[in-house]
């Protein structure tokens, strides 16, 4: 398998870069790793212009030479080439993996929405820190290229189709073209550097948007690096959630292992 990494938002690191090559060498030596260098720009908040960073997605994305795209990094900004690189991307684009999550969830929502390609919540490829054990990266690249159903999040096994976001992201997707339809899927939320009044509030546009009417349920991922609400908020997490499903009318299922945490299960768009 050949892998191309472009980065839509953030920029990375170049010992980033190398230091995943190193594990897949290690790891997994009969396949390619190819970070775009695209990926190393700077400019502003972003890893170079719009133009920059849709031209270098078009490029690898509509390359048959690659097999998956592996987002680099999350951040903000690929909600700003959507409509440049949705029209443009060819038959070789269809037939791709497409990974990553966070603010990559505004390209993975809008693949799934058009069918191209098979769009997958798991980590990003800068996951692999100075400090961290590689769990994230051996989960996303267990499933990417052997498939390993151990990467998947547990909930998965009962078959339904499924789709995960953070909830920013989400809630930002609604009301746009680029929200794909979740009916009958089991919809799994993450977030993080959030207070939970702010939850609550983007919790409330979730369980009021006509569009996501018809999913089956949802289940809460990690809500880490919760931002001090200056006050009591006077709810749990569980309970603003119950509370917002109940509002919702579909079941509350439950947690799920993804988010912004070194266990970051894989979730494929659809059923897995």
């Amino acid at each position: 398998m050949r892998i191309g990494v472009v980065a839509p938002a953030r920029t990375v690191s170049s010992e980033s870069s190398l230091r995943l090559a190193a594990f897949m060498a290690l790891i997994y030596p009969d396949h390619d790793i190819v970070f775009h260098p695209q990926c190393y720009l700077e400019e502003g908040h972003f890893a170079g212009s719009d133009a920059v960073r849709a031209a270098a997605f078009l490029e690898f994305a509509n390359d048959p030479a690659f097999d998956a795209i592996w987002f680099a990094r999350g951040g903000y900004g690929s909600n700003r080439i959507l409509d440049t690189v949705m029209p443009q991307l060819n038959a070789a684009a269809g037939r791709k993996t497409y990974m990553g999550f966070s603010d990559m969830g505004f390209l993975l929502g809008a693949l799934y929405a058009r069918r191209i390609g098979r769009p997958v919540h798991a980590s990003m490829a800068s996951s692999l820190g100075k400090n961290d054990t590689g769990e994230a990266a051996g989960w996303a690249l267990g499933w990417l290229i052997d498939k390993d159903r151990r990467a998947l999040e547990p909930s998965l096994a009962d078959g339904r189709p499924a789709a995960a976001f953070n909830l920013a992201i989400l809630t930002t997707m609604i009301g746009t073209p680029w929200l794909p339809d979740l009916t009958d899927h089991v919809l799994m939320i993450e977030e993080v550097d959030e207070p939970l009044y702010r939850i609550d509030r983007m919790l409330f546009q979730m369980a009021h948007a006509t569009q996501l009417k018809g999913i089956a349920g949802v289940r809460l991922g990690a809500v880490t690096s919760v931002v001090d609400n200056g006050n009591d908020f006077g709810e749990t997490i569980e309970q603003i959630i119950t509370r917002w499903c109940r509002d919702m009318k579909v079941p509350y299922l439950g947690r799920a292992e993804i988010g912004h945490v070194e266990l970051n299960r894989v979730v494929p768009f659809g059923v897995a």
